[in-house]
């Protein structure tokens, strides 16, 4: 906070001096950091996927094969505007949901009282702030008193009240109460502000990317140790390095995931497509991932399992008094056109049992003032004035004459089911009798419950992280069905030991203790969502793999988040696993797809060099391939998939070991077609590569069905795209090999062969598929 700069309380700042403070402290205002769009761009190119398919394009120019460069080139850029565009589309969807609302204070400078944007606020400046406004920067007050609402700061969902020499944050509502007090932090330096900050510092780290960078490395470390086997075959021959360079080229060119970037990125923008169209609004494709790995689930209480907005709950009516009459007073005693959320769920509830607004002339109101913690209105009636008070329960008892022994036991039994509660008098302007108490509290949604039972049946854990009281903390968490024990204040700033991170419901939580407890399931090796709507939530927003900003969350917290709900509740939370599950399962799909063509295709071209002595494939043929096979297998991204009912995690070991099998079995067609070809037919090295070509084409669409489907092929139908995508490829080989296009022809016979004799070979390999898949638990 900023020290409190001399000011002198009867004139406020002179112009001259809030000018001078503007340019020392800044505008009141948290910049938010924006990243101009090439840098954006640029950023694509910079991981280590990009660098492998960078290095290929330097190594391809500098041998001349600038086709092939290019084929690659366009690939990556693909990508990396595939991303952009998405995410950019995203983030204008939210800048869509902001409100555009222009903050004003009333301040005092040079001894008048005047009207300035927020922004101008400089610390020192004397202000006024009364009901129905926004504290627009921190404010000590100086005399009045107010009450307010800081929920959206702190997660607090009761109003608060604020004395002189107390300090108002900056973002808090003005529920009641007139008070006037110096700026003494703006921008940057106020709580709001602090919150912000720990936003900008707080971070995941991408858990797809780590998981993919480790399986490409596994396949480089087959494909070096292919060349070595290569290189010592060539030299062992007497063969010149200028002969076997191609086939080092093509074999570098099998094992570079060309469009893996581009597949993945697809996949996530359809899944975010899909989810838009639902409510959810996702702001970066790679947080799909994270949502599918989610194991824990920590939310908010306030405004996402709740509505935040009083209700009344429960009513205690004193000897002569009915609830109808109860209601009435309190109603009376309230002002139905004002901003105090309290009045409004009285008011509320009294219409619902037959009240009108208007019955009575009202002759003098006083709103709730929290010096007193009061609030009265007078009503002309045929008997003359008659007043009618609400209020906290010790003073209306003592407005009232009446013995705390008859209220207190029925207000304890309130408040420890975590209500607000208010006692109610009425009378003449002599004295009032005590009409009864009414339990206030946040009402839980209606679809809470079952939103909550649906992801813990999706097996992720959910748990409570409110700044609400422990009492009120524990009732919401029992009705929407949050199990485990409240975890203690020990517990919680402690060193967040393994008995607090089981606990089930955290209570009297600041930000940085949200953010302390995301870091600490993350330690443990989960996956963490928050869900919240609050400056309070923003940094533990930003530190979760997966941050969900409800419907009515700030803009901060919105700008923190990876997923944002359009939809009161967590309601969209559920579509969003499923549909990120979905994408994860395509994704496992492609990468198995990818890792077995990929090694059967350089274990058919190192062993067909060293049985004939011939080069396979040429390097354009190859390019072929990667186009055929490669990018039609971007496909899978559209596939129909079961999503999983347990949080999806990379199972990296059997994924490499399924590949490697399948790729052996498959290599046992590719490489008997290719045999035959040589030792049977005695075909010619040119018209072997056709062979080659045709088969690996072949073998590589096959694949796409066989591992599509987890069980056998036939249990579930591809997609319409995939199935259209596979005809086309095809459709283009078939085109390709009995034209002679880029290779000598082949007769039809020979291709039509080849594909009867793998649509059976495949078809028992499945049997395999299925066994493996069981064993290696990718099922």
């Amino acid at each position: 906070m900023t020290p409190s700069l001399a000011t002198n309380s009867e004139r406020g700042l002179t112009t001259a001096e809030a000018q001078a403070r503007l340019k020392q402290f800044g505008p009141n205002a948290v910049v938010e950091e924006k990243v101009h769009p090439l840098r954006q761009f640029l950023k694509r190119f910079w991981s280590p996927i990009p660098w492998l398919l960078e290095a290929t394009i330097i190594i391809q120019l500098f041998l001349g094969e600038h086709i092939e460069a290019a084929v690659i080139a366009g690939l990556l850029v693909l990508n990396a505007g595939l991303s952009l565009l998405q995410e950019a589309r995203a983030q204008k969807a939210l800048a869509l949901l902001r409100r555009q609302l222009q903050v004003t204070a009333r301040v005092r400078r040079d001894g008048e009282w005047t009207t300035v944007s927020a922004e101008m606020l400089v610390p020192g400046d004397v202000i006024h702030l009364r009901q129905g406004g926004i504290v627009p920067a921190d404010v000590k007050l100086a005399d009045g008193s107010l009450l307010v609402d800081q929920s959206a700061l702190t997660g607090e969902s009761a109003a608060v009240s604020v004395a002189p020499g107390k300090t108002a944050f900056a973002g808090a509502l003005v529920r009641g109460g007139e008070a006037t007090g110096e700026v003494t932090a703006t921008g940057a330096r106020t709580f709001f502000g602090k919150t912000a900050e720990l936003v900008r510092t707080a971070g995941s780290a991408n858990r797809q990317e780590h998981e993919i960078v480790g399986v490409v490395k596994n396949l480089f470390v087959v494909n070096a140790a292919m060349v070595v086997v290569v290189v010592g075959y060539a030299h062992h021959a007497g063969m010149s390095i200028g002969f076997v360079l191609p086939l080092l080229l093509t074999i570098l060119l099998a094992s570079i995931p060309v469009a893996l970037p581009a597949t993945f990125t697809f996949a996530a923008a359809l899944g975010s497509l899909e989810l838009s169209k639902r409510g959810v609004l996702i702001t970066r494709l790679s947080a799909l991932h994270d949502i599918a790995s989610m194991t824990v689930l920590c939310t908010d209480k306030t405004g996402t399992l709740t509505r935040n907005e009083a209700t009344v709950q429960t009513l205690w009516t004193a000897p002569g008094f009915s609830e109808a009459d109860l209601l009435r007073a309190a109603a009376l005693a309230s002002d139905p056109a004002g901003q105090d959320p309290v009045d409004g769920a009285i008011v509320k509830a009294a219409t619902e049992r037959g009240w009108r607004a208007g019955e009575l002339e009202r002759t003098a109101f006083q709103p709730f003032d929290p010096a007193t913690k009061r609030a009265e209105a007078v009503y002309r009636e045929a008997g003359g004035m008659r007043r009618y008070v609400k209020g906290a329960p010790v003073v209306i008892g003592q407005l009232a004459g009446v013995a705390e022994s008859l209220w207190q036991p029925q207000a304890e039994a309130m408040s420890a089911r975590g209500q607000r509660v208010l006692a109610i008098a009425t009378g003449d302007e002599t004295a009032v009798r005590l009409a009864g108490l009414i339990g206030l509290e946040d009402a839980v949604r209606d679809d809470s419950k079952t939103v909550v039972s649906a992801i813990q049946n999706a097996g992720v854990r959910v748990v409570m992280v409110s700044g609400d009281n422990a009492l009120t903390a524990r009732r919401v968490a029992g009705e929407v069905g949050i199990p485990g024990e409240l975890c203690s204040s020990e517990k919680l700033h402690g060193d967040l030991c393994d008995d607090a991170m089981d606990c089930g419901v955290f209570a009297g939580v600041f930000p940085e203790d949200k953010y302390r407890l995301v870091r600490g399931f993350q330690r443990r090796g989960e996956v963490v969502g928050m869900s919240g709507d609050g400056v309070n939530d923003a940094p533990a927003l930003r530190q979760a793999e997966a941050g969900v900003a409800v419907a009515n969350a700030t803009d901060v917290a919105k700008a923190a988040a990876a997923m944002v709900l359009t939809q009161p509740g967590l309601g969209g939370v559920v579509p969003a696993i499923e549909t990120s599950r979905r994408v994860f399962q395509r994704v496992i799909t492609y990468t198995l797809a990818m890792l077995t063509k990929k090694i059967e295709m350089m274990a058919l071209l190192v062993i067909g060099f060293l049985l004939t002595g011939h080069k396979p494939l040429t390097p354009l043929l190859m390019v072929l391939i990667l186009f055929l096979n490669d990018f039609l297998t971007m496909s899978l991204s559209t596939d129909r998939m079961r999503f999983s009912f347990q949080p999806n995690r990379w199972n990296t070991r059997g994924i490499l070991l399924a590949a490697s099998v399948l790729a052996a079995g498959k290599l046992v067609f590719s490489l008997g077609v290719f045999i035959c070809g040589n030792y049977v037919l005695h075909l010619e090295p040119a018209l072997l590569k056709t062979l080659t070509f045709a088969t690996l084409i072949i073998s590589s669409q096959a694949g796409i069905y066989l591992l599509r489907e987890r069980g056998h092929f036939w249990q579930s139908r591809p997609s319409g795209f995939l199935v259209a995508s596979s005809v086309f490829g095809l459709g283009v080989t078939a085109l390709l090999v009995l034209r002679g296009i880029f290779m000598p022809p082949l007769a039809p016979a020979f291709l039509l062969a080849i594909f009867g004799a793998g649509l059976v070979y495949f078809s028992a390999l499945d049997w395999l598929k299925v066994q493996l898949f069981t064993q290696l638990k990718l099922r």
